[in-house]
């Protein structure tokens, strides 16, 4: 069955000779993925997104480095290849990174799960690539102009890795508003779709996940070993998650014999999910749903003197941009305080964060200032980063931690 993926114009991309700065020769022989436009000394004129950036470093002139030029972005070549040995960015290039991705996989593919990140963007070699697979569905979300060229020999690639039977394709809203494709965001280029909520398997729990209107690429992978955790010290607890969205660790917590789950999110859209995704499992708990404002509704539940065994706090990214970082701290330390106040007598609490400019430590230092001023004795159950689907390849790529705090009375 062949792809159908109509791109205009159909653009052959140029080879760039490059020269950086000495700051940006040392992050290309680190390997890191980004060369920003201030790094770049010298470059061919009418350089365009998805032209081949040769660089070459001041020491005999040699090839240090292949990207792609981005012509949209600060971060002006994302990097495929660091190394003075020599590659050709081809079909073959391409496959057998998707291989080494795959594999990195093999372990959870063990597991009863059939929904994985295939691609994680630069952590893989990819820089503003995602690819997802739930069941037989591969969504590929594209953030970048500089992968168009390229899509004709990496999406094939990417189907046969996997094995699905349907290849979706989602677009950044940037991407979405390019001229210099005709792709859509939500086009089948591979195979059929006959329902845009796609139903997969995570550790035995039973989930679903818009592909078309979804957010990202319809669910979110990272947290689930977390999920897997949280459900498995669930069980006849009452239950807490807020920023559930669809339900994540709600659902692992009904699945698991909690004995009351409540859901919290803002929208009244993603709580129907979540209570649709608890019914695609056999479970004998209550599962309640609260919508509103996460910050208010904690607040109401602490003046109504409610509290929970088992408190599962996981927001979106507070610090989108360097000048949100102190305020992303200050909600996170009034979510930890706010959550503290909602944990029962020797409860669990569980704080995460998916901002990556508050870096681990920072973030690990905010929950515990803020807990050692109730004066509450507790333990550090447990630390953890990204699922193993999500492999941190740069210091940037870190961007998701998780603390679980159990209290001693």
């Amino acid at each position: 069955m062949p792809f159908s993926i109509s791109i205009k114009p159909n653009y052959q991309p140029k080879r760039l000779a490059v020269k950086l700065n000495a700051k940006g020769e040392q992050f290309v022989v680190k390997g890191h993925p980004w060369v920003f436009s201030d790094n770049i000394v010298k470059i061919n004129d009418n350089a365009q997104s998805g032209d081949l950036a040769i660089i070459f470093g001041k020491n005999k002139n040699r090839v240090i480095g292949l990207g792609l030029y981005d012509a949209n972005s600060p971060i002006r070549i994302k990097m495929l290849h660091s190394s003075t040995e020599k590659a050709e960015i081809n079909a073959d290039f391409f496959q057998q990174k998707i291989e080494i991705a795959f594999k990195k996989r093999a372990d959870l593919l063990k597991t009863n799960t059939n929904s994985y990140r295939l691609l994680f963007g630069e952590n893989d070699g990819f820089p503003g690539l995602i690819a997802d697979v739930y069941a037989e569905v591969l969504v590929v979300k594209i953030y970048s102009e500089i992968w168009l060229p390229y899509l004709q020999s990496i999406l094939p690639s990417l189907q046969t890795t996997s094995n699905v039977k349907t290849v979706v394709i989602r677009l950044s809203r940037s991407l979405e508003q390019s001229k210099a494709h005709d792709l859509k965001n939500g086009e089948v280029v591979f195979g059929t779709l006959e329902n845009e909520v796609v139903n997969f398997v995570e550790h035995d729990v039973n989930f679903s996940a818009n592909v078309i209107k979804g957010h990202k690429t319809g669910y979110f992978l990272d947290h689930r070993a977390n999920r897997k955790q949280v459900g498995e010290w669930s069980k006849g607890k009452t239950v807490l998650d807020v920023f559930s969205y669809a339900g994540g660790f709600s659902v692992h917590a009904l699945y698991n014999d909690a004995k009351e789950v409540t859901s919290l999110d803002i929208s009244k859209q993603a709580l129907e999910i979540a209570v649709e995704n608890g019914k695609l499992n056999t479970y004998k708990g209550i599962h309640k749903t609260i919508a509103g404002d996460a910050f208010e509704e904690l607040k109401k539940l602490i003046k109504n003197k409610v509290t929970f065994d088992v408190v599962v706090i996981d927001p979106p990214s507070f610090a989108k941009q360097a000048s949100e970082i102190d305020l992303a701290k200050k909600k996170y330390a009034q979510l930890a305080e706010l959550g503290e106040k909602l944990t029962a007598k020797n409860g669990l609490l569980v704080l995460a964060s998916c901002s990556s400019r508050v870096l681990s430590q920072a973030f690990l230092d905010i929950n515990s200032q803020t807990l050692a001023k109730v004066n509450r004795p507790y333990k550090v159950e447990l630390k953890t980063q990204h699922d193993l689907d999500h492999p941190i390849g740069f210091p940037e790529g870190a961007y998701l931690k998780c603390a679980y705090y159990r209290f001693l009375n």
